[in-house]
C-alpha cells in the first residue's frame, strides 16, 4: 500500500516506512494514496465471516504487496485473539463492543497490531526503537500493554496529569520494564503538541529512532477499519447503515471513512462529540477553529485540535458539504452523558462507560432526526461503537445508574500494583531530557 502525506508536501512511501516514521516529513499524516472501492460480490462473500476473518481479509487486500499471506494471517490472528460481541438493544439499534482486548477498550485492536506490524517489519538487527505516545486514556493504556517486554523498544506515555481515570493511570503507570508513563502538567492538546514536536525534531528522531503508536500512526488506522466492515456486513444486503462513534481526536472516524472508501456497505456516519466540539463547528461554520480542551466525563474526547481533521478533510477533497454529506455531528454535556448512562440501564439493563453513551447518543439523534436514506427503502441500522469497559469509568456510571460496577480480575490487579510515574511541564525541552 503506497502512502502520501495529507497535507500533500512529502514523497510517496510504502506502508512500512509510513508506519516507522510516524508523521511525515512535512509534519502532515499519512493516508492510503488510493482507497479503490471493491465490488459489493467481494463484500457479500465476507457475510457471515467472524470478525477475525474479516480483518485478515482486508489486511491480505490492503497490505498483501508488503506481508506474504502466511505472515499477515498471523500477526492479525494473534493480536485481534478477543471477541467482538454484537449486543442488540432493539430491533435495528446494536452496540458494538470493542472492549474485551486486554486493556479492555477499543485501542487494543489498533494497538496490538501495530506492535506485530513493526515486530514482523524490523530486523532482529535494527537499532532499538522508542515509540513515542500521547493519549488522553485508553490509547496509553493500550500502547504500553501492546509493546510491554518487546525487546529492543522503549514505550514512553504522555498523558495529562490529573486528567485521566484511575484505571486508566494504574494500566500504564505499573507496569515498568520497558514502559515509561509520563504525566505532564497540561491537557491532552499539550500531550499531543509535544509529541509531534518530537517527531519534528530531526536529532531526536534520529537519536531515539522515534515511531508513534496513537492515531498520528497509519498503523493504528489500518487495523481498525476491520470493525466497520465487520459491523455493517451484518445488516441485511441493501438495509442502509449508520455508524454512530464516539469522536475526541478523530482517528477512530478516519478509520470508518476509509472503509467506506474501500466499498465496505456504510451509508452514513455520526459523529458524537463532547462539548469539545471543534469538528461539528467546523460541519456548521465552514471555519476550523480549535480551542483549549475541556475536561468532560469522557476524558478520551478531551480534544480541543484534533489531528485527525487533517486525514479527514484530505479523505474528502477539503469539501465541507461532502464531509456533512456522510458525517452528522452531534454535541453531548456531561448532563446529557449522565442521562444517557441512566437511559442506557432502564430501558435495556445495559451497563455503558460515557464514550459509548454518547455514541448512543449520537444514534438517537441520528434515529428521530432523519438520516440519509429515501422512503421506500429498508429501514437503517445503526451500530453504536462499545469503546470502553464500564469499570474504567465507574466513578462516573456508579453515580448514574445507581449500581456498582463489578471490576474485572486485570483492573483489580493494576490498581493493586505500586506506580511509577515521570512528570514535567508541557516543554519539549523537559521532554528532551527525559528522553
Amino acid at each position: 500500500m503506497i502512502c502520501v502525506s495529507a497535507r500533500g508536501r512529502a514523497p510517496a512511501v510504502p506502508f512500512r516506512d509510513a508506519v516507522l516514521a510516524g508523521l511525515a516529513p512535512d509534519g502532515g499524516l499519512y493516508v492510503p494514496a488510493s482507497l479503490a472501492p471493491r465490488p459489493s460480490a467481494w463484500w457479500n462473500d465476507l457475510r457471515g465471516a467472524s470478525f477475525q476473518d474479516v480483518a485478515v481479509t482486508l489486511a491480505r487486500e490492503l497490505l498483501g504487496d508488503e506481508f506474504t499471506p502466511a505472515a499477515l494471517t498471523s500477526l492479525i490472528t494473534e493480536a485481534l485473539n478477543f471477541p467482538i460481541p454484537l449486543v442488540t438493544l432493539e430491533d435495528r439499534l446494536v452496540v458494538v463492543e470493542l472492549f474485551h482486548g486486554p486493556t479492555l477498550a477499543f485501542k487494543d485492536v489498533g494497538a496490538r497490531t501495530l506492535a506485530r506490524v513493526i515486530g514482523e517489519m524490523r530486523d532482529t538487527a535494527a537499532e532499538p526503537l522508542t515509540v513515542l505516545v500521547a493519549t488522553s486514556g485508553d490509547t496509553g493504556s493500550a500502547v504500553a500493554d501492546a509493546f510491554f517486554g518487546v525487546p529492543k523498544t522503549r514505550v514512553v506515555v504522555l498523558y495529562p496529569a490529573g486528567q485521566i481515570s484511575d484505571v486508566q493511570e494504574a494500566q500504564m503507570s505499573t507496569l515498568g520494564g520497558n514502559v515509561t508513563a509520563v504525566a505532564v502538567a497540561g491537557t491532552f492538546d499539550d500531550c499531543q503538541r509535544l509529541a509531534k514536536e518530537a517527531f519534528g525534531s530531526e536529532t531526536l528522531r534520529d537519536r531515539l529512532h522515534l515511531t508513534s503508536a496513537n492515531s498520528i500512526s497509519l498503523g493504528r488506522l489500518v487495523p481498525q477499519m476491520s470493525y466497520y466492515a465487520y459491523a455493517a456486513l451484518q445488516a441485511p444486503v441493501g438495509a442502509p447503515v449508520v455508524i454512530s462513534v464516539p469522536s475526541g481526536n478523530f482517528g477512530n472516524l478516519a478509520a470508518g471513512v476509509m472503509a467506506q472508501r474501500l466499498g465496505a456497505p456504510i451509508t452514513s456516519f455520526g459523529a458524537a462529540t463532547t462539548v469539545n466540539d471543534t469538528v461539528p463547528r467546523y460541519l456548521e461554520s465552514g471555519r476550523f477553529e480549535p480551542r483549549p480542551s475541556i475536561a468532560t466525563l469522557a476524558n478520551a474526547m478531551d480534544v480541543g485540535n484534533p489531528s485527525n481533521f487533517e486525514r479527514l478533510d484530505w479523505l474528502f477533497d477539503g469539501s465541507r458539504e461532502a464531509m456533512r454529506s456522510v458525517i452528522s455531528p452531534s454535541v453531548h454535556t456531561d448532563a446529557d452523558v449522565r442521562r444517557a448512562l441512566a437511559e442506557l440501564h432502564r430501558l435495556y439493563g445495559y451497563i455503558a462507560d460515557p464514550h459509548t453513551a454518547i455514541a448512543y447518543l449520537g444514534a438517537r439523534t441520528s434515529w428521530h432526526f432523519g438520516t440519509p436514506w429515501h422512503p421506500g427503502t429498508m429501514t437503517p441500522w445503526h451500530f453504536v461503537l462499545g469503546t470502553a469497559h464500564p469499570a474504567k469509568f465507574r466513578e462516573a456510571v456508579e453515580p448514574a445508574i445507581g449500581v456498582s460496577v463489578q471490576l474485572p480480575a486485570s483492573l483489580v490487579a493494576a490498581l493493586g500494583r505500586s506506580r511509577v510515574i515521570e512528570r514535567i511541564s508541557p516543554t519539549l525541552d523537559d521532554l528532551m531530557m527525559l528522553l
